[in-house]
């Protein structure tokens, strides 16, 4: 194995790195040939339980791109069995869920997660990749509760049946968010102690709550959630979808990495008073353009972020299925090449 690039790990501890670490959302997977020729044969469920298999779609982005992290192929709904929730994830729909959470009663039937027990072959993954395989640090990653609970409520994709929950039924509410807390610590701790080097919660629907409601509900729980996670001594990063008014929030949770999409540029995020690492935030959208558009607005962002130390390249959300994986190879070789001679003039 070639020597271990821990560019992404010192940028997101806030250090000033010599190039600018960068690595994409949905990385693994969709847009790659190799991976649809492997979803072929296989769901996405049946390659999550092969390790040899789930390893392989995680290190491809990293061989073929040179990025400077690997991102778990995993889902989110991965831990929800463990817990008594059934999981089918249907092709154009996302996650179905047939026991739909309905009262404080279907709350207090959920179990607890026994990660060596219940997900083996997350931890088998882990540990062929982080043994064997990448010479650059692996991010395990959970859903957060907001977001789980929205599907594990509304029974799929929603963002509002939650929300009535929130309010109507308080007790049920808060009973449900301490149980996929605990889950998320448990499962978080799994995936560290196997060898993940970074840990990231992606919250994919907590941007339909307003600032008093993110403070009041959920807030509480994510800062117990980080507080345990600060504990096992690796970088923590959050991240959300059309969330620009709570990254302040995420600022005040003990975390190392605020994750920005592209609604939020930079500069506003440090002049709101962010100064802890953050990453971002590109359009995808924007892979979708001529290299020469993809360039420009890429430079805007990296001047930005490199302003002060602690800044990671990433798109503000994930790559689309139909982005060519050579436009992904381009921009990360881009990123180093432009990072590189701009930091060297600070």
């Amino acid at each position: 194995m070639n020597t271990f690039n821990d560019t992404y790990l010192r940028a997101a501890r806030g250090e000033r790195t010599e190039t600018v670490p960068v690595w994409f959302m949905r990385q693994a997977g969709r847009s790659q040939p190799e991976y649809r020729a492997i979803k072929e044969k296989y769901s996405l469920f049946e390659i999550t339980h092969q390790p040899e298999l789930a390893a392989y779609v995680t290190r491809l982005p990293v061989e073929q791109y040179n990025v400077d992290a690997a991102i778990l192929y995993k889902d989110i709904m991965s831990p929800l069995p463990a817990i008594g929730v059934q999981v089918d994830i249907k092709s154009g729909i996302g996650p179905v869920i047939d026991n739909p959470i309905r009262s404080l009663q279907d709350v207090e039937k959920l179990g607890e997660i026994h990660p060596e027990e219940d997900v083996p072959y997350v931890l088998d993954t882990i540990k062929l990749l982080t043994t064997e395989q990448l010479n650059v640090p692996l991010i395990g990653f959970a859903g957060a509760p907001f977001t789980l609970a929205s599907y594990m409520i509304e029974g799929g994709p929603s963002k509002n049946s939650d929300k009535s929950f929130m309010y109507a039924e308080q007790e049920a509410w808060f009973a449900l968010m301490d149980k996929l807390a605990e889950m998320t610590i448990v499962y978080a701790k799994a995936q560290i102690n196997a060898g993940a080097k970074a840990f990231q919660i992606f919250d994919s629907w907590v941007g339909a709550l307003n600032v008093q409601d993110y403070r009041t509900f959920i807030k509480p729980i994510m800062t117990k959630i980080f507080t345990e996670l600060k504990k096992e001594g690796v970088p923590v990063t959050m991240f959300g979808v059309g969330a620009s008014h709570l990254a302040m929030e995420w600022h005040d949770l003990p975390l190392d990495v605020v994750g920005l999409d592209w609604r939020l540029p930079i500069d506003e995020a440090r002049n709101r008073g962010i100064h802890k690492t953050v990453m971002g935030n590109l359009d995808p959208s924007l892979l979708l353009a001529p290299f020469d558009v993809i360039q420009e607005k890429a430079k805007e962002i990296i001047d930005q972020g490199i302003k002060q130390p602690g800044y990671i390249f990433n798109l503000g959300h994930g790559v689309f299925p139909s982005v060519n994986p050579d436009t992904l190879k381009r921009l990360t070789t881009f990123v180093h090449e432009y990072s590189r001679e701009r930091i060297s003039t600070l």
